[in-house]
C-alpha cells in the first residue's frame, strides 16, 4: 500500500471526526438533558464540553486498539509480519468507521437514536427474545462483522500453516467471544455505580 502512513493518519482523523459529530449531535448525552431543562446553562455547557473531551479520549483509545493493538496481537499469534497485520487492521478500522458513520447518518435523519444498531441482529433479537444479554450479544454481530472476518481471513491465511477452514473458524470464534464479552460489560450498571460513587463519603452537617 503506497503512502500507508498518510492513509492511516487520514483514517484515524476521520474516525475522530465521526465520534465527535456523534457527540456534538447528542448521541449518548441524554443524561445531560436535565441540566438543560432546569435552565442551568453554564453547567450544561461545561458538561457537554467535558463529555466531548471524554468521547475524543475514548475514540483515540478505540482507534489505536483496533489498529495498532489488534495488529500486534495478530502479529504475535499468527506470526504475520507486523506491517501486513497493520495494513489488515487499517482496512478493518475503515470498515468500523464506515459502519459508525452510516449509523450516525440514519439516526440524524430520523431524529432519534436506538440502544441497538440497525445494521446488526440486535433489533431482530429484541423483537423475538426478551433477554437483554442476547440482545446486546447479537447487537455486536453486524453486517460489517462479516466483512471484517473476510478481510482478516484473506490476510491471515496467507501467513499461517493452518488450513483455511481452521483459520475461518478461529476468526469467527474470536468475534463471537468478543461479542459475548462486550455484551457482558453492557449489563453492568456503570451509570448507577458512578452515581453512587460520587455520592459516597461521609455527610457533612
Amino acid at each position: 500500500m503506497r503512502r500507508f502512513n498518510q492513509r492511516l493518519a487520514w483514517i484515524l482523523a476521520l474516525g475522530l471526526l465521526v465520534f465527535a459529530l456523534c457527540e456534538i449531535w447528542g448521541m449518548n448525552t441524554s443524561s445531560l438533558t436535565p441540566y438543560l431543562a432546569a435552565g442551568e446553562w453554564d453547567t450544561y455547557t461545561l458538561a457537554r464540553w467535558t463529555s466531548l473531551a471524554g468521547t475524543l479520549i475514548w475514540a483515540g483509545l478505540y482507534l489505536a486498539f483496533h489498529s495498532y493493538g489488534v495488529a500486534y496481537l495478530f502479529a504475535r499469534i499468527t506470526k504475520m509480519p507486523w506491517r501486513s497485520a497493520l495494513v489488515m487492521q487499517t482496512y478493518v478500522l475503515a470498515l468500523l468507521i464506515i459502519e459508525k458513520a452510516i449509523t450516525f447518518v440514519i439516526f440524524a435523519v430520523v431524529g432519534y437514536t436506538l440502544p441497538v444498531s440497525i445494521l446488526s441482529f440486535g433489533p431482530m433479537a429484541a423483537s423475538f427474545l426478551d433477554v437483554p444479554f442476547l440482545t446486546f450479544f447479537f447487537n455486536q454481530l453486524t453486517l460489517f462483522t462479516a466483512l471484517i472476518v473476510a478481510v482478516q481471513y484473506r490476510y491471515v491465511r496467507s501467513f499461517t500453516e493452518y488450513s483455511p477452514k481452521k483459520v475461518l473458524f478461529a476468526l469467527i470464534l474470536i468475534h463471537v467471544v468478543v461479542a459475548l464479552t462486550v455484551a457482558s460489560f453492557s449489563l453492568i450498571p456503570l451509570d448507577e455505580i458512578i452515581a453512587d460513587f460520587t455520592r459516597g463519603g461521609a455527610s457533612v452537617e
